[in-house]
């Protein structure tokens, strides 16, 4: 038999990730192999829950579809994290693409210099 969770235990849950995510945490972009492509840098609070869904807030206020950053690194965006400001991982095995992925981009392929934009940046809690 499966596990279900309550809105309310899921919503609580959701707003636990922000508290532990802190003040200006970051979304972090790896290749399959780890290589670091691309940091976003979050607003002061990570983002807004809603029910079951997290949905990140930038630097500057802003939701998705302004997260934007520029490539540290030449890769495939395969896989991504959340952490701190101080680097420490809070949620793990996100997917990239440019469809059906936790983190929605422009462009998966990424080049040193080139603008990183997440057009949808949210998360949302298993059942």
């Amino acid at each position: 038999m499966s596990v279900t969770y309550s809105t309310a235990a899921k919503t609580a849950r959701m707003n636990a990730v922000v508290t532990q995510i802190g003040t200006s945490g970051k979304i972090k972009f790896r290749t399959a192999a780890d290589v670091l492509l691309a940091t976003f840098t979050l607003a002061a609070t990570a983002g807004t829950v809603s029910g079951d869904t997290l949905t990140f807030s930038d630097a500057n206020g802003g939701t998705a579809g302004i997260l934007n950053t520029t490539g540290a690194a030449a890769g495939a965006a395969a896989k991504a994290e959340i952490t701190t400001s101080a680097d420490v991982v809070v949620v793990s095995g996100l997917t990239v693409g440019t469809s059906g992925a936790d983190f929605i981009v422009d462009n998966t392929n990424i080049a040193i210099g080139q603008g990183v934009t997440i057009t949808t940046a949210s998360i949302q809690h298993a059942a």
